[in-house]
């Protein structure tokens, strides 16, 4: 976490800190294909799911 947060940067409060760190892990289970409908390696997929999420036409 270190490496992607860049320990300089600092969290102005616990909440913007979670909320980023559970971000990574979001990010990184639907890398590794544990979400259901999104399998490990399928990039578009995975692309189209976060267009998804976030309403951005993809």
């Amino acid at each position: 976490m270190k490496r992607l947060t860049k320990p300089g940067m600092g969290f102005f409060s616990f909440k913007t800190a979670w909320q980023t760190f559970q971000g990574f892990e979001t990010m990184n289970m639907i890398r590794k294909g544990q979400l259901q409908g999104v399998a490990k390696g399928e990039v578009r997929s995975q692309v189209a799911l976060v267009a998804q999420l976030f309403g951005v036409i993809a």
